[in-house]
């Protein structure tokens, strides 16, 4: 090939260059070199954790970056851009720029919280306060009343939860009263002591109450009984099983309303909140000791002449 045809072959076919027209990665942002020459696109930083931070910033943390990847400026804040000393230079960003302004946030950022003593009000002018020639006994008023202090308002909160307190103890107390079938619940009532127990008051009853209370330690249960009954031992010997459901007071209430009323068993489990068998066990165990008790008790009849027929 001559040296004239080279000559020609340059000549017809120059080399085709591409201009490449850079593109704004960022979601939702469709900035474009070709569209927009205002506009300055910067590749990604080269360290590691500089990228990272982009990348979480333009929400795109498992995007793979190339060479040709660009984010425009319109999402650097002003004090990141460099602008260029002369017009045809090209603009650059800080060394620790990152992306803020994007369209999820309206381009703007959100000014800082303010710190709790930021937030707090102050006296408008405290300068005066440190002004020795301010005459402060011109707008003093002794008439008025000192306002009390935080830990004196504090004290009487604390007071006030107190109290406020108890009476809701009492109030949970009183209720339960109400709510428990028990001797507790009629004792200011004699009208109704009369009904469930036959004696004329709760006074009465209590008295009677005192006079067998010192023998309850020697009381023997049916449930004792028959335990002391299988192992062939004495019943003074054996252990008691179990604990008592309700207290001795209360289970000679039951005892004296299945007496006086004749409730069945069932009525009185559902009443004192316990099983039937432990009320069948109750009334055994009652009746035996009061007939014991009081079968001990020497009762006489005043003496009466017959009078004689004629």
């Amino acid at each position: 090939m001559s040296v004239r045809h080279k000559v020609f072959k340059s000549e017809n076919f120059p080399k085709q260059c591409k201009k490449y027209s850079e593109h704004c990665c960022v979601p939702l942002c469709l900035a474009s070199a070709k569209f927009n020459g205002s506009l300055s696109f910067h590749s990604f930083p080269a360290r590691s954790d500089l990228r990272s931070q982009w990348l979480i910033n333009i929400r795109r943390d498992q995007f793979t970056v190339s060479p040709h990847t660009k984010v425009c400026s319109r999402h650097f804040i002003p004090d990141h851009l460099i602008e260029p000393k002369t017009p045809e230079g090209r603009r650059r960003l800080t060394k620790d720029a990152v992306p803020l302004l994007f369209d999820w946030n309206g381009y703007s950022i959100q000014a800082p919280r303010l710190s709790v003593w930021e937030r707090r009000e102050r006296p408008a002018d405290p300068a005066s306060l440190e002004d020795p020639s301010t005459d402060l006994t011109v707008d003093h008023d002794y008439c008025s009343a000192p306002e009390p202090s935080s830990l004196d308002t504090s004290c009487a909160e604390n007071e006030d939860l107190s109290r406020e307190v108890e009476e809701l103890r009492n109030q949970l107390h009183e209720l339960r009263v109400q709510l428990t079938f028990g001797l507790q619940r009629f004792s200011g009532s004699d009208e109704d002591i009369r009904f469930y127990t036959r004696f004329p008051g709760y006074d009465h009853l209590m008295a009677f109450w005192w006079l067998i209370e010192p023998s309850i330690h020697k009381m023997v249960r049916v449930s004792r009984a028959k335990a002391a009954a299988k192992k062939n031992e004495d019943v003074s010997h054996s252990r008691m099983s179990g604990r008592q459901v309700l207290q001795p007071v209360d289970e000679f209430f039951l005892f004296l309303v299945h007496l006086s009323v004749g409730l069945k068993e069932r009525d009185l489990g559902h009443r004192f909140n316990i099983h039937p068998s432990t009320v069948s066990r109750i009334i055994s165990t009652w009746t035996n000791f009061l007939y014991t008790l009081l079968g001990s008790v020497c009762i006489r009849l005043p003496a009466f002449r017959i009078p004689r027929l004629s």
